[in-house]
């Protein structure tokens, strides 16, 4: 069955104008027809097509149930937006298709691309959270500068954190380092690589260096490796 999304369900029956094009255009859904729905925040609603209407599709609940989530541990994946955005669209959708729970686009000294547009990146998300059956969906940041973002994760001491970089010095593999049950937050550079003195801050901030394997990898693989490991390791 086919999953919708339906962010205020419990004040307002009726699914956005995008939703409801393809519920009647393209799934010829009709009167009586039952859809599922999430409201993106954990709950499936069981529901009844009142007013195929390609534009404001109607609906009546008939059942909503708690979903439990895929995994119990927070993964968070901040990564340096790529030049060709086609490859950040990739990953993301991927990582989100994988169980990444939030993603930060970060802004560093050797980035290619300094602005991005989180919009296109939203619909991405959807529609991989849809199409994978996930009720959760993931939390997308505005591209924020590296110095900024680490300066908030100094104080959490809950979270394991780690950054994956190349240069030739001691690194441990990310997924012997993992925990299971904890929440991971994971560093991904820009195509040039953090600098040294990103590295620095982030080892002064309590993040681990780590590698993903003996390759090296383009920043989009890196970040679907990452989050690949980060769930497999808590299977």
């Amino acid at each position: 069955m086919y999953l919708f999304y339906c962010p205020d369900i419990e004040t307002k029956q009726t699914l956005s104008e995008e939703e409801s094009g393809h519920c009647v255009r393209v799934l010829r859904y009709s009167v009586g027809d039952e859809i599922l729905i999430t409201d993106g925040k954990g709950t499936t609603y069981t529901a009844r097509i009142t007013n195929p209407h390609p534009k404001h599709c109607d609906f009546e609940i008939l059942s909503r149930e708690k979903q439990e989530p895929h995994h119990h541990f927070h993964l968070h994946i901040a990564v340096a937006p790529t030049k060709n955005i086609e490859r950040l669209e990739w990953a993301v959708e991927k990582c989100v298709e994988i169980g990444v729970d939030e993603i930060t686009p970060l802004l560093c000294r050797f980035s290619e691309r300094k602005q991005l547009r989180t919009d296109r990146l939203e619909k991405i998300i959807l529609s991989a959270a849809k199409q994978s059956l996930t009720p959760y969906l993931p939390v997308l940041h505005e591209l924020t500068s590296y110095d900024e973002f680490i300066s908030r994760q100094k104080e959490d001491i809950s979270t394991q954190k780690f950054i994956a970089h190349c240069y030739k010095e001691d690194k441990r593999v990310l997924k012997n380092e993992i925990e299971r049950g904890r929440d991971v937050l994971v560093l991904i550079g820009p195509e040039g690589d953090f600098s040294e003195q990103e590295i620095a801050e982030a080892l002064a901030a309590g993040f681990i260096p780590v590698s993903l394997g003996n390759s090296r990898l383009r920043t989009e693989t890196a970040a679907v490796v990452a989050c690949h490991t980060a769930v497999l390791v808590n299977e």
